[in-house]
Formats: structure tokens, C-alpha cells, sequence
């Protein structure tokens, strides 16, 4: 991955990922589903059953809260634990004391003794379904930063990392169809949608999401390259979906409730459109496994 020069702060050595989890959830043979070569480096492990790991934890929670603020949807604490560390995990990455910019201190307020300082989050737990995980939270200190001072890609990487580390084959979750990370969730893998209007949820324009983790999606978040085999796998159903349109959002959850169909939306147009252009909905052409 170093290869991208502007992956050049994955070093491994002044930042590792870490993974935040109790004993008993930790995973045997970490990355063993995946060809891949990203993440040689051996991860930092912290328990959060340890009365002495809770700074690290106060560090996660400090920039979770000032991440999601604005959108009033930050996490509780008694949410993270109950519902995240105890059931799943956290993975991310750490960046050594030493080697902390200011404004990252300053931000965290790491306590004098905390060596490793976390810069972002990824929260997965395992579900009832056959190989299923949710993914419950991702975020990153590249929001808090000024401009030119983030790490590119750690957002995806975070990701990456977890799914990667807990070898997960089929990852859930929940996203707003306006927000940036859309473009981030839609690259690891074939994107269907469970769900395009959630009046159960909060925000009831909240998109749930299903993907089958294929790596080489990965790739093509950095390279910006089109996936070549999409329209062999995909057709075009004629359907188009405002996503700042709650009629638009609703009309199309009614088809996903009615219709014995899977839908599917196209990284490479989510990419390549504004984050308020109307999206084209695919379904698997006939004779592709499902």
C-alpha cells in the first residue's frame, strides 16, 4: 500500500493499528480469509475490561463525540461498552505519543503515561446471521483536522482493518444517503440495499446497507478504476432514487418490501456524481450466483 505515496504515514512503525477487545472475542488467525497484503504489521491490543486501558477508551469517545455533534449522533458511553467492546470490538489506528502532532494532543488529551494515541475508530459485531458482522461506527480524526493535516485514507483503511482482521465475509450497516461516506461504505464490495427509507431509525432517511467483502472493490477506493466485471454481474432496472428525496427513498423501500428482488447500487457512479444526484438501482442478471 506504501506504494501510493500518499499512504506513506502507514509505516508500522510510528502507526499501528490497534484493537480494542476483551480476551475472549479476540480472533484466531486474524486475516486469514484475505489474499492481502496491507496490514503485515502486528496490531496493538488493548482490553477494555482493564481498569488501566480506560484512557484510550476516553480518547476514542472524545473524538467519536466531537465527530458526531454536529449531526447529534454521538455515541453514549454506556452504548460503547454495552453494545460494542463487550458484544464485538473496536479496531483502528494508533499513532505513538512522539510522533502526535499538537493538534491531535490538544484534541485527545491523552493522559502523560498513554504511549499509543488512537486517531480513528471502527466498531463491528457479530450478528445472529450465517457470517454476518455490523458494522456500528467509523470515524476518524481527518474530520477534526485542519486541512492538509489528516492521513489520507485512514477513514477506508480503519475499515479495511477490522473487516480484514475478523475475516468477515458478509458486513452490514447503516449510512446517510448525503453523507460523504457513502462513497467510503459502497468499496468493499457488491453494495445492496437492505433498506432505502428507516422510519425505525432516528434519521428515517437512513440507507442499510449489505456487502459481500470482496478486496478487489478495495483496491479500486485508491486506484479510482471502474470494476470491469460490474455489467456482466449487474443490469440496470431503469430505477432512479433522489437521495435527498424522502418520496423517492420511500417509493423505492416499498419496492424492496414488495418485489422478490435484491438492489444494488454502482460504487464507480456514487464516486464519480454529486452526493445529491439521482442513482441508478441494478439487480444480478439472470444466471449470477446470488
Amino acid at each position: 500500500m506504501t506504494q501510493i505515496e500518499s499512504l506513506n504515514w502507514l509505516d508500522g512503525n510510528s502507526i499501528r493499528p490497534y484493537v480494542y477487545v476483551r480476551q475472549e472475542n479476540r480472533i484466531h488467525g486474524p486475516g486469514r480469509r484475505f489474499e492481502l497484503d496491507w496490514f503485515p504489521m502486528k496490531p496493538l491490543y488493548k482490553n477494555p475490561l482493564h481498569m488501566d486501558e480506560v484512557d484510550f477508551a476516553d480518547q476514542i469517545l472524545r473524538f467519536e463525540e466531537k465527530a458526531f455533534s454536529e449531526s447529534n449522533m454521538a455515541m453514549p458511553r454506556w452504548v460503547f461498552y454495552d453494545c460494542a467492546v463487550v458484544p464485538g470490538f473496536v479496531a483502528g489506528f494508533a499513532i505513538h505519543r512522539s510522533k502526535a502532532p499538537k493538534e491531535i494532543l490538544d484534541l485527545l488529551e491523552p493522559k502523560p503515561e498513554s504511549e499509543w494515541v488512537p486517531i480513528s475508530l471502527f466498531i463491528i459485531i457479530p450478528t445472529m446471521g450465517k457470517r454476518e458482522w455490523v458494522a456500528h461506527n467509523l470515524c476518524s480524526v481527518n474530520a477534526l483536522l485542519p486541512r492538509g493535516k489528516g492521513f489520507y485514507g485512514l477513514g477506508f483503511l480503519t475499515k479495511a482493518f477490522g473487516l480484514w482482521y475478523a475475516n468477515v465475509e458478509v458486513c452490514c450497516g447503516m449510512t446517510q444517503w448525503t453523507s460523504p461516506a457513502v462513497r467510503l461504505h459502497t468499496h468493499y464490495g457488491p453494495f445492496e440495499i437492505l433498506t432505502a427509507y428507516t422510519p425505525v431509525h432516528s434519521y428515517a432517511q437512513t440507507l442499510t446497507y449489505r456487502a459481500n467483502v470482496d478486496t478487489s472493490e478495495w483496491r479500486r477506493f485508491f486506484t479510482k478504476e471502474d470494476d470491469p466485471h460490474f455489467s456482466d454481474q449487474f443490469e440496470d432496472t431503469g430505477i432512479l432514487v433522489e437521495p435527498d428525496n424522502k418520496e423517492s427513498l420511500i417509493r423505492l423501500q416499498r419496492r424492496i418490501e414488495q418485489e422478490n428482488q435484491r438492489f444494488f447500487l454502482n460504487s464507480a457512479e456514487i464516486r464519480r456524481q454529486s452526493l445529491k444526484d439521482p442513482l441508478k438501482i441494478y439487480v444480478k442478471r439472470k444466471g449470477v450466483p446470488s
